[in-house]
């Protein structure tokens, strides 16, 4: 039997490292879906929604480096797909996407279904090709495969069901790919590095996703340094762990030194981070050095002295010969007593978590930190469920932390940890899911990991609200509105479809029950926490804006007659406060 155009894209797909495609089947799709089946190579994961397998595939390529494919049907299928590919352009993940195309016959005729792909996929996709006819075959897959590798991010084949349908041409099926090993910077950036950093009295780094692999170096050279180091959401996992130079983080989810690190120092160097909160950040007299691959980072969050292209590990490595050592430890000191002093404080509904009701959602995250294994995978919905993945446990330098952290969509954290655990089977992954996001996206393709039998562990945090569009509002002085919704039994809901589910409304049976969850083993299991909807996560700095906004919004909830809920507020939070 002669292969077709759609026997060969798989071939070619194959050939790049795809084991795996995520989507729904359907029309334009049908001999697209066939030709896999034929290939054998590729696990298809029939999902009960496009936009779930995405982010899935989005955990899973970023985990392992290896592309993964998605698919949607002509016209809505296509549709539900941009969101995830949107995340994966953020999170710079290689997925392809197959999109179904309407048959050429009737391109252009506004027929049913049809959706042009150049126009719909522009602001997602790094490369979109459309295979019109069967000659197209090989320059179009092989160019969404090598940009998708090269350039970290998604592209899109769409491919009508006739033309897949049509003779391959006799060409080569493999597609070699190219190396995107990033070296170090030029030797003239690394001496300009040196002259600043050994001009300087006091130093700070702050690094982000772009210190992956590179925690040893920049540990090194802030003890040589005596410099502290915060690190941005990404940066958390690679800079915390062992360094006892460690600051904590800065914005609204910040804690620790890291605000007084970074913007009372003479030199700071960003490492490998695009944090995008410029008001975090210094405006004025810190010169700041920014070290990351990718040039479009270099100084467009802030005014910066230095822009550097290159590798974080291999630059700090050439740069730390050249370096003086700084003797002075009165600058670290202070933001390291600084973030002593915010852990305490924020430690303190932890250490009374046995005993408050509704359940505090920081002792919630401090149990899981202490139970789960050292290897374990966390995933956090978009919302107040980071806020605590961020603050109350610790990754490193086998436990990982993955979200929407760029593109910031909800109901990230079950899908992500579903790929995840397709591609890790049996490490522990879990989710820290928003009742919102969970509700949004998860409990639908719950279905799913039943149907796969994968262990993904769900921890609901059940207050019934948007929490952190509720904190949003009321940081801009407005009365909440619009975030309250009314939720079921989730144990309940998920024992029907097929999963275990347990429920905790009380803090004495909260760690049994992690405990039961985590062991849980031939399907998912979700764990649903009735958690205090008045917890308050105040950050490490509170800008005055931000300040100005949260008391103007409960002087407006006084007048507005919710004087009780501000007094909820106050008296849940008043170590905080």
């Amino acid at each position: 039997m002669a292969k077709n155009v759609a026997d060969g894209m798989w071939e070619m797909l194959v050939s790049a490292g795809v084991r795996r495609c995520y989507g729904i089947v359907g029309d334009a799709l049908n001999p697209v879906i066939a030709s896999m089946h034929r290939n054998g190579e590729i696990d298809f994961v029939h999902v009960r929604h496009e936009e779930y397998g995405v982010f899935a595939a989005v955990a899973e390529a970023c985990l392992t480096g290896r592309p993964v494919a998605v698919c949607g049907t002509a016209g809505p299928g296509v549709a539900h797909l941009i969101n995830g590919l949107l995340d994966a352009r953020k999170e710079g993940a290689p997925i392809i996407a197959i999109a179904g195309d309407s048959e050429t016959a009737v391109l252009d005729s506004n027929t049913v279904e049809e959706l042009n792909p150049y126009k719909f996929f522009d602001t997602a996709a790094l490369y979109i090709g459309r295979i019109g006819n069967a000659a197209q075959l090989h320059h179009v897959v092989s160019s969404a495969i090598t940009v998708a590798l090269a350039e970290h991010g998604p592209t899109v084949i769409a491919l009508p069901g006739d033309v897949a349908m049509q003779d391959a041409p006799k060409v080569s099926l493999r597609v070699p790919i190219p190396s995107t090993m990033v070296g170090p910077a030029a030797p003239d950036d690394i001496s300009a590095m040196a002259e600043l950093i050994n001009a300087g009295a006091k130093i700070a780094i702050f690094g982000g996703d772009g210190c992956a692999d590179a925690g040893p170096e920049v540990r090194a050279l802030a003890t040589k340094l005596r410099a502290p180091v915060g690190y941005s959401l990404k940066g958390k996992q690679w800079l915390e762990h062992g360094n006892p130079n460690a600051v904590g983080m800065t914005g609204l989810i910040g804690y620790g030194g890291c605000w007084e690190a970074v913007n009372h120092c003479d030199v700071l160097l960003m490492l490998g981070t695009d944090f995008p909160f410029a008001n975090f950040l210094p405006h004025r007299k810190v010169k700041i050095i920014q070290v990351d691959r990718n040039a479009r980072h270099l100084g467009r969050r802030i005014p910066i002295e230095l822009g550097v292209i290159g590798d974080v590990g291999a630059t700090v490595e050439a740069l730390l010969p050249l370096v003086e050592p700084k003797t002075s430890e009165r600058f670290l000191g202070k933001c390291v007593r600084e973030t002593e002093r915010s852990i305490a404080r924020m430690r303190h509904y932890v250490t009374k978590g046995p005993e408050l009701t509704p359940i505090r959602p920081e002792y919630l995250a401090t149990i899981l930190d202490e139970e789960a294994a050292d290897d374990a995978l966390f995933f956090a919905d978009t919302g107040t469920a980071v806020i605590w993945a961020a603050r109350h446990i610790h990754y490193g330098p086998k436990r990982r932390l993955f979200g929407s952290f760029s593109w910031a969509s909800m109901a990230n954290a079950s899908p992500n940890a579903f790929g995840a655990q397709l591609a890790f089977p049996g490490r522990q992954t879990i989710a820290l899911c928003g009742d919102g996001g969970f509700t949004m996206l998860g409990l639908g393709d719950l279905l799913t990991e039943v149907q796969r039998e994968v262990p993904v562990v769900h921890v609901v945090l059940n207050n019934s609200m948007l929490d952190f569009v509720n904190i949003e509002q009321q940081e801009a002085g407005l009365v909440p509105y619009g975030t309250e919704f009314q939720n079921p039994d989730f144990s309940r809901v998920a024992e029907a479809m097929g999963a275990k589910g347990i429920r905790v409304e009380d803090p004495v049976e909260l760690r049994t029950a992690v405990r039961e969850a985590l062991a849980h083993r031939g399907g998912p299991v979700v764990l649903d926490v009735l958690v205090d909807k008045y917890a308050l996560a105040m950050p490490g700095h509170i800008p005055a804006k931000t300040a100005t906004g949260f008391t103007l919004s409960l002087a407006k909830q006084t007048l507005d007659g919710h004087f009780d809920d501000v007094l909820e507020t106050a008296a849940h939070n008043v170590r905080l406060l």
